[in-house]
């Protein structure tokens, strides 16, 4: 690979994919756009995200429930029309249990760059595209120049790039217009759901922070308030230190 330009091989096949989904440009949307999920929506100052922005998951630990979430806001913002474009660098995303949250994988592009380079990359092609509904990635470091190009490139776009992050990065920069720290929670009563606690650090037009716990059933790949009966506590408290 030469020092100044990604892999030949994927520049074609991911332009030539972003080509044949601009021929056929997703509707024009209205400007706002829901989670999927009803609780997460009302955390929200307008009750919705918004087009051309960035969301920034942070994930307090391996298994915290921030890929599975975003996923699934993905597939909200991809309803009216637009491909889904996964940025893949670390192997995270799973076709079969992203078609059992009702992704169309027709309409699905994954990527899986080689360096931090190429992943910056595509996802700067992939969110300027006009025909690309929400674009996934997992993001370890982003400079901050480099989040803020993101950030125009989202814009630029129209579409909802969802960058999912590991907690510390919660000391970095941001460019997102939402913040949300995920972090996994223990039950005293077993269950088969994994659950979860959801707060919204930063979001525009927001006074304060803003938390709820949620249950995500694997099975049915659904995603709830969680029942009150467990007296859950958070997994990793340390997250924030």
């Amino acid at each position: 690979m030469g020092q100044n330009n990604p892999p030949i091989r994927m520049v074609e096949v991911l332009a030539e994919r972003l080509r044949q989904i601009e021929r056929a440009r997703r509707p024009p949307g209205c400007a706002q756009i829901s989670t999927g999920i009803a609780a997460l929506d009302r955390l929200l100052p307008e009750r919705s995200l918004h087009r051309g922005t960035l969301v920034e998951w942070l994930s307090a630990g391996e298994g915290a429930g921030a890929g599975t979430l975003a996923l699934a806001v993905a597939f909200a913002a991809c309803r009216e029309g637009g491909a889904l474009v996964v940025i893949d660098r670390r192997g995270e995303f799973y076709p079969p249990a992203a078609a059992a949250r009702g992704i169309n994988l027709n309409d699905t592009i994954v990527v899986w760059p080689d360096s931090a380079k190429d992943q910056n990359w595509a996802l700067d092609q992939a969110l300027r595209s006009l025909g690309v509904g929400a674009v996934l990635a997992w993001v370890e470091r982003l400079e901050g120049r480099t989040f803020r190009r993101l950030q125009l490139a989202a814009e630029a776009g129209s579409g909802l790039g969802l960058l999912v992050r590991p907690a510390r990065a919660l000391r970095e920069p941001s460019w997102a217009e939402v913040r949300l720290l995920v972090e996994p929670l223990r039950s005293v009563v077993p269950s088969p759901h994994q659950r979860l606690r959801v707060e919204v650090l930063r979001c525009r037009g927001a006074a304060g922070s803003a938390a709820l716990e949620l249950e995500i059933n694997d099975e049915t790949a659904s995603v709830r308030v969680a029942s009150q009966l467990a007296a859950p506590a958070p997994a990793h408290r340390s997250a924030r230190a």
